[in-house]
């Protein structure tokens, strides 16, 4: 038998090998683009329900079958309107960045987590006269805070017109949200459409891994959970 017959399986494996590989990134792709993302916690803004470098896994199916509700921790692209179009960095960087982002090792700078505070047609204020967040005139119990935090210590009174939402971190005297806004183009209001999905699970540290539970906020459910 010739060397080069004797080559030839060790070439097949290399090939089975690669193209195995290739078939699981695409497969893991197509996972991550329809059905589930990996996110990674760059800030302490959502201290304490998500800590700094923590990853979580996030549903982007949640929405398909039922709108955004008030409470709801959603995870969007905040280009256009929490961050400008261009990140800077240039064509390569942002390649080696949206890799890091792909495997979960960095966070996105155009992507957040926070809360729905305010859904279309919600008036949101701040604050009634017991410091509380209001909603359509009904003051919030928001038992998710930041222990010490303040509801807000920024006054606002906010109509949120249709296909919008007003978010708000959990940490409030450190998180950039919508208050942040309130005087650039559009009022800190975010597009519905920018919803990239829901948190539905904690991945990372092992010692938090479990599910996140959905929590109901607003006039009609202040106090439940779901």
């Amino acid at each position: 038998m010739s060397s080069k017959a004797k080559r030839q399986p060790r070439r097949l494996g290399w090939r089975f090998v690669l193209l195995a590989v290739l078939l699981v990134v695409l497969l893991s792709s197509l996972i991550r683009a329809l059905l589930v993302e990996v996110y990674y916690i760059p800030s302490e803004s959502m201290n304490p329900q998500f800590l700094s470098g923590e990853r979580v896994a996030v549903s982007r199916t949640d929405f398909s079958f039922g709108p955004v509700k008030r409470g709801d921790v959603v995870v969007f692209d905040g280009r256009g309107s929490f961050d400008p179009l261009d990140s800077g960095r240039g064509p390569i960087l942002d390649a080696v960045f949206g890799l890091g982002q792909f495997l979960g090792l960095v966070g996105s700078d155009t992507v957040y987590v926070k809360r729905v505070i305010g859904i279309a047609g919600d008036e949101v204020k701040c604050c009634a006269s017991n410091g509380k967040l209001t909603v359509n005139g009904q003051a919030l119990d928001e038992p998710y805070l930041y222990p010490g935090d303040a509801p807000s210590s920024t006054s606002f009174d906010v109509v949120v017109p249709e296909g919008k939402l007003w978010l708000m971190g959990d940490h409030r005297s450190i998180s950039a949200d919508s208050r942040s806004l309130l005087g650039a183009a559009g009022g800190g209001l975010i597009s519905v459409n920018k919803v990239i999905g829901r948190p539905i699970q904690i991945l990372w540290p092992l010692d938090k891994i479990g599910p996140v539970p959905r929590t109901s906020i607003g006039p009609e459910t202040q106090k439940g959970a779901q």
